[in-house]
């Protein structure tokens, strides 16, 4: 029996879903001594509208677990994956592995969940990176599906399915078909058909406890049907048999993915919904008659019904859709089985199956469940995968797997950090982000009549270039006071390159029409505090108390944050340069852009932590 291993399941279902063979299958492996950790369906095909509440379904699992990372039962962790559902796009497919591999690893270093078993159900490029990425012990794929026949998009995991087989190391098909094809494609193959729970099943046969509630309801016969209603149920079929059987009621005990409102018209058919799994031997002890009323399909060809050994388990007739795997079930255990092609046959076949059988006859069909039952599926299944270990422990791992395996982490870490680089450039350089991120500290208001136009030079600012911005906020000032706004131009600025940058401003305003005798200098202040600081006193002197502030566009934020702090009393009226040279910019930002937008927000936070602001 293996146990003590750590398994990584890669599941084409969401833990959520009605009972499956993937629950079936980790939950016992869970319950044999192994650590298992059952990542949720990554999808196989596109994302659909009926697929939305799925969808969010996994966003409020995420958000109510650890990063997506939940304890489902001792032993048994799940996790609910983040990703873009396009399967098989080459950028998603490249953000996808980022994303997941990530936060995987991240779990598997917190748990020492290392070199791994893994068992896959899916057959996607997006898995088999996933595989590589954790350098399991063995790989062994559970083929249960034939995903290129369940829809158009999902035709496109052939070539990705085919290699998946030839490298795994053990390949386990539900059916004869599916056996058969990755056999052709040089897999090593067993087929393992889902199984039924004997033991649990058995003790409700034999209880004398009564059907449940909504079962004991309706009227019999009882025609009843477990399972998801999905698209390869057919709806067709039933609503005929409802109508040629109108004295019995068509039970349907399981969760609708896809429209039953067809069903829900006719008056003996009796939707109840999805049920827990415990409960299934009730329900099925409930039926007089059990169906598998599957539509014959490419995609049924390949189909072995899991219900199948359920209603066997609790000795009821079965009557199915003539598909090759109960054909072959038949073939094994002595027709069974009653098979139907239509729904003519179907209603003869249940109309024989309600006249009482003999005792030998129910015991055929227990005995057929018996030999189908976990029990004897588990312990085949347990040897098979020893048998692989073994043979890998024999082997060894040659030093060009460890050195392959150590170049995969060191790959997977410098992707994950190009793709971060990547992104920030993307979002700094090609996107509005960065502009959008600097919009609170911008703040413009219409210019008002004031006592005085303070100007705040740029010093170096942050072009990083002395004398860099200086001319606009001249030019912004020189226009306030043309159109009479203020009587006074003060220039503020303790900043010296080969001239006094204050005094360079003056003789540039008086050039351009102000008279000089109308403009006052503060040359001391090295920060912006100091500018407001020593204006604020050249104010109070004279008594002012309502100025226009001049500066940069981006730092019109901090400059009146600092007044607030410094000079409460005084009313500032925001006006700062309308173009700035330095931030005209298209979608994205340049370097220089992103660097003096960061400067200011450092800066709002140092003097916040300084007590400046």
């Amino acid at each position: 029996m293996l146990r003590g291993h750590n398994i990584l399941c890669i599941s084409s279902i969401d833990w959520s879903e009605h009972w499956q063979v993937h629950h079936e299958l980790m939950s016992r492996l869970a319950a044999q001594g192994n650590r298992v950790l059952y990542i949720e369906n990554t999808g196989v095909r596109g994302l659909r509208v009926a697929d939305l509440s799925r969808v969010q379904k996994r966003l409020w699992n995420w958000w109510h677990s650890t990063k997506g990372f939940r304890v489902e039962r001792e032993n048994l962790f799940v996790y609910s994956p983040l990703f873009l559902p396009f399967p098989y796009s080459r950028i998603a497919g490249w953000i996808n592995r980022v994303l997941l591999f990530r936060a995987l690893n991240r779990w598997m270093q917190a748990t020492g969940f290392v070199r791994p078993i893994v068992w896959t159900f899916l057959p996607t490029p997006l898995a088999r990176s996933l595989i590589e990425q954790v350098s399991p012990k063995a790989v062994f794929y559970f083929c249960a599906d034939d995903f290129s026949s369940s829809s158009a998009s999902a035709k496109r995991v052939t070539a990705s399915e085919a290699q998946l087989i030839k490298e795994a190391d053990l390949v386990f098909a539900t059916s004869e078909r599916l056996r058969a094809r990755a056999e052709a494609l040089g897999g090593r193959v067993h087929q393992s058909p889902a199984g039924v729970d004997f033991a649990g099943f058995a003790r409700v046969r034999d209880a004398a406890d009564p059907p449940p509630e909504d079962l004991v309801q309706l009227k019999r016969p009882i025609i009843g049907y477990v399972g998801a209603l999905h698209q390869w149920v057919d709806q067709r079929l039933l609503i005929e048999l409802a109508a040629s059987l109108p004295d019995a009621s068509f039970a349907l005990v399981g969760p609708y993915y896809t429209d039953v409102s067809k069903l829900e018209a006719v008056g003996n058919i009796h939707l109840l919904g999805q049920r827990p799994h415990a409960d299934m031997p009730r329900y099925i002890k409930g039926f007089d008659v059990g169906l598998v009323p599957y539509r014959v399909s490419e995609y049924t060809a390949s189909v072995y019904p899991v219900k199948l050994n359920e209603y066997l388990a609790m000795g009821i007739p079965v009557v199915a859709s003539d598909l090759p795997e109960i054909r072959r079930f038949n073939e094994a255990h002595g027709d069974v089985i009653a098979v139907a092609s239509d729904a003519g046959g179907f209603a003869a076949a249940i109309a024989r199956a309600l006249t009482p059988a003999p005792d030998a006859v129910v015991a055929t069909r227990i005995d057929a469940a018996r030999q189908n039952s976990w029990d004897a599926r588990m312990e085949t299944m347990n040897r098979l995968m020893e048998e692989v270990l073994a043979e890998r422990d024999a082997k060894g791992e040659r030093w060009e797997e460890r050195l392959a395996r150590i170049y995969r982490v060191a790959r997977g870490r410098t992707l994950q950090i190009v793709a971060a680089v990547i992104l920030a450039w993307i979002l700094l350089f090609e996107s509005p982000l960065i502009w959008w991120l600097a919009k609170p500290l911008k703040v413009d208001a219409p210019p008002q009549h004031a006592d005085a136009i303070v100007v705040f030079a740029g010093g170096v600012g942050e072009s990083g270039q002395a004398g860099g911005g200086y001319q606009e906020r001249v030019r912004a000032a020189v226009d306030l006071y043309r159109q009479g706004y203020a009587p006074v131009v003060v220039f503020s600025s303790g900043f010296r390159f080969a001239f006094r940058e204050a005094e360079v401003m003056k003789g540039l305003a008086v050039d351009n029409g102000v008279p000089a005798d109308a403009i006052l200098l503060e040359t001391a202040a090295a920060n912006t505090r100091e500018n407001v600081s020593f204006t604020r006193d050249i104010l109070r002197q004279r008594g002012w108390r309502r100025i226009l502030l001049v500066s940069s566009p981006y730092h019109m934020r901090r400059a009146l944050l600092t007044w607030r702090r410094a000079a409460p009393d005084v009313v500032v009226i925001p006006t700062p340069v309308r173009q700035s040279m330095f931030y005209l910019h298209g979608r994205g930002a340049s370097l220089e852009q992103v660097r003096g937008l960061l400067q200011e927000y450092v800066a709002i936070a140092a003097y916040w932590w300084k007590g400046w602001i």
